[in-house]
C-alpha cells in the first residue's frame, strides 16, 4: 500500500470510500422499487449539466448538481401524473438529457479530456473541492435517509400499504428523487456518468443473492461496494488502467463469483 503516500491517491481513496457507502444506500431502494435504470437517465441529465455549466462558465459539477436535481424532481412530478407510463417519462428525460449534452458540447470548446473524465470517471485527479462537494452531497443523503428510512422501506415494499398507513407518498418520493440525483453526481467523479448507475445497482444485486433481510442485505451491499472500490483503485494503480471501469468490473466479478458459490452450495445441499 505504498501508493497511499501520494496525495492524489489519498484523495482518490477518500472519494472512493465515501461513494462506495452512499451508492448502495440509495441503490438498495432503487432496486426494490424496480427503478434500476433511473441512474442512467439522471446520468445523462448530469452530463447535460456538465457541458452546459462549462458553456456558461459555471463550475461543471455544481451545474450538474442543479440540473440533475431539477431533472429528478421533474421525473417524479410527471411520474405521479402518469403512473401507468413511468418508463416512458424516464425515457423522455433520458433522451432530453443526452440531446442537450450533445448540443452544449458542440457549442462549447470544452477539452475532450475533460469530457472523457466526466463520462468515464476521474477519481485519480479528484480535487479537494470535489471531495467537499461529495461530502456535502453525502451528508444530505444520509440525513434524508435517516429521516425517511422507515417510510421509504415501507413504500419500496408496497406503496399502496404505505399510503393507507398515512405516509405522505408525494413528499417521500420527492425527497428520494432529490437524493438519488445527488448520489448520481457524487458517483460521477468516481465511476463516471456512464458507469455510476452500475455502482448503485451491482453491489445491491450481489447482496440480494445472499437472501437476507432488508437491512442485512444493505450492509452486505455496502461491503461489496467498498471492496470493489478499494480493490479497483489498487489494481488500476499498478496496471495503469482506467479506475472507473476497473471498479465496476470488480463489482461485476463479485456478483458472478457470489452467484457461482451460491449455485455450488445449492447443488451440494441438493445432492446431500
Amino acid at each position: 500500500m505504498d501508493f497511499l503516500q501520494y496525495d492524489f491517491m489519498q484523495r482518490a481513496f477518500m472519494a472512493g470510500l465515501i461513494t462506495a457507502v452512499v451508492c448502495p444506500l440509495i441503490g438498495m431502494f432503487v432496486v426494490v422499487r424496480r427503478q434500476s435504470l433511473i441512474g442512467d437517465g439522471l446520468g445523462h441529465i448530469a452530463f447535460a449539466g456538465v457541458t452546459g455549466g462549462y458553456l456558461l462558465g459555471i463550475y461543471p459539477p455544481f451545474a450538474a448538481t442543479i440540473l440533475t436535481v431539477g431533472g429528478a424532481v421533474g421525473i417524479e412530478w410527471l411520474r405521479q401524473k402518469h403512473r401507468e407510463y413511468g418508463d416512458m417519462v424516464l425515457a423522455i428525460f433520458f433522451y432530453a438529457g443526452i440531446a442537450a449534452a450533445i448540443i452544449f458540447s458542440s457549442m462549447t470548446k470544452m477539452p475532450s479530456v475533460g469530457l472523457l473524465n466526466f463520462l468515464f470517471g476521474s477519481i485519480i485527479t479528484v480535487t479537494n473541492k470535489e471531495i467537499m462537494l461529495i461530502l456535502v452531497g453525502t451528508v444530505i443523503v444520509a440525513v434524508t435517509l435517516y429521516l425517511f428510512f422507515d417510510r421509504l422501506m415501507l413504500m419500496a415494499l408496497d406503496e399502496d400499504v404505505a399510503r393507507i398507513s398515512g405516509v405522505n407518498i408525494g413528499l417521500v418520493n420527492l425527497a428520494f428523487a432529490v437524493v438519488t440525483a445527488l448520489v448520481v453526481v457524487v458517483g460521477m467523479t468516481v465511476a463516471g456518468i456512464l458507469l455510476v448507475s452500475a455502482l448503485m445497482i451491482v453491489p445491491v444485486a450481489t447482496g440480494h443473492l445472499l437472501k437476507r433481510g432488508f437491512k442485512t442485505t444493505l450492509f452486505y451491499s455496502i461491503g461489496y461496494s467498498v471492496f470493489s472500490v478499494t480493490s479497483g483503485l489498487t489494481i488500476a494503480y499498478y496496471l495503469d488502467i482506467a479506475p472507473g471501469g476497473t471498479i465496476v468490473m470488480n463489482a461485476i466479478l463479485c456478483y458472478l463469483i457470489t452467484l457461482f458459490v451460491k449455485q455450488l452450495h445449492y447443488r451440494y445441499k441438493t445432492i446431500g
